[in-house]
């Protein structure tokens, strides 16, 4: 018979397994997707691929630190890490550091080195969350000491990501934080009445902001703009359907050739669908799936209350991002500006994903001592 040490140890070895295979996934289409991009815009068509090389090295590096930081350590530093990196997400509104792209400031460039200080700000917040969580566990009830200052905390970190913008992002960790406070077993009416407040928030912001109405309305007939608002949503459902059963083979994809754009970030999935067809995307899709039902066994059998929701809040914004991602490509989401883990370029997300999952082999190892 298994004991439950050895069990949680065979779990998180079938998700390192499963993020390798997704990592390597997006190494090779990576390359397949960018080339022709790069070698216009850089001479080189591996350049993408080089660079996202680059990141993984960066996060295994990542990876092997937090899997070695002494659980005790990195429960003291939480508060700090997290008021940190909220601090430098808000340092994107300083012109001279800040990075815009496609319309964003997400990004800081110091000292000639350029990242997105939201990607820690994910890893922060739920080790933060935990933090507090665990701390508040008797007080689970308490309106002020528990409701209020989670309130505050989500409404400070919701409004510095907003005002990037980054709603995408905001959803995102918002629905994550949410989930967590759900499993700490806070009152449900308290849930509800941020479930409350949320839900018109977030339809005033879509309202307010013509760019994220517009946004919804193309969701709705991007056919109404083809060559506007809608190109790029038609680009991607183009790829998707060109892929048919098998798909045209790896690297013979001909929306990569300027008709899809962000095809090696966001819409990545589009190309790959395009290149192995039905068959290599639910691959892909199942991979995902195993992904949470291994991250979710792994977290019922952790016994450290910190331990448990930090990896439950890895595990549901990696899969929440995932699911966003790929309901974005095929046009059952209006667009979000959120890649697919593991898989779409980005250097910082890359480094700040394996970094989660060395955090969660931290927690599996402290609990299976």
């Amino acid at each position: 018979m298994i004991t439950t040490k050895k069990q949680i140890r065979i779990d998180l070895r079938i998700l390192l397994i499963i993020s390798a295979i997704l990592t390597m996934i997006g190494m090779v289409f990576i390359y397949s997707s960018s080339s022709v991009y790069a070698m216009e815009k850089f001479g080189a068509s591996y350049y993408f691929a080089a660079k996202q090389c680059a990141g993984l090295i960066l996060g295994i590096v990542a990876m092997i630190f937090a899997r070695k930081l002494p659980l005790s350590f990195i429960k003291k530093c939480a508060p700090l890490f997290f008021f940190g990196s909220l601090g430098l997400t808000a340092m994107t509104f300083i012109p001279m550091f800040s990075q815009r792209i496609h319309g964003s400031s997400r990004w800081l460039n110091l000292f000639g080195f350029g990242f997105q200080p939201s990607e820690l700000l994910k890893i922060s917040l739920i080790l933060y969350l935990a933090y507090f969580l665990e701390k508040r566990a008797h007080k689970s009830s308490s309106l002020i000491h528990t409701y209020v200052p989670l309130l505050i905390i989500l409404g400070a970190t919701s409004i510095i990501l907003l005002k990037q913008p980054d709603f995408g992002l905001t959803v995102t960790l918002m629905v994550t934080a949410i989930s967590m406070l759900f499993i700490a077993q806070l009152q449900l009416k308290h849930i509800l009445i941020a479930l409350a407040g949320i839900i018109p928030a977030a339809i005033a912001l879509v309202l307010f902001k013509p760019y994220r109405l517009k946004r919804i309305l193309t969701f709705l007939d991007p056919w109404s703009d083809p060559q506007g608002a809608g190109f790029q949503i038609i680009q991607s459902l183009i790829a998707i359907g060109s892929g048919s059963f098998w798909g045209v083979g790896i690297s013979q994809s001909k929306q990569k050739f300027f008709y899809l754009p962000m095809q090696h970030t966001d819409f990545i999935f589009s190309i790959i669908a395009e290149e192995v067809g039905f068959v290599g995307s639910s691959f892909i899709v199942l991979l995902y799936v195993l992904f949470l039902y291994f991250g979710i066994k792994i977290v019922w059998q952790l016994k450290d209350i910190f331990a448990m929701l930090a990896t439950f809040g890895f595990i549901t914004l990696i899969s929440l991002q995932s699911v966003i991602n790929l309901a974005v490509v095929t046009g059952l989401a209006p667009t979000k500006g959120i890649g697919l883990p593991f898989i779409s370029y980005g250097l910082t997300a890359l480094v700040c994903n394996l970094a989660m999952l060395g955090l969660i082999m931290n927690m599996v190892h402290d609990e299976s001592i």
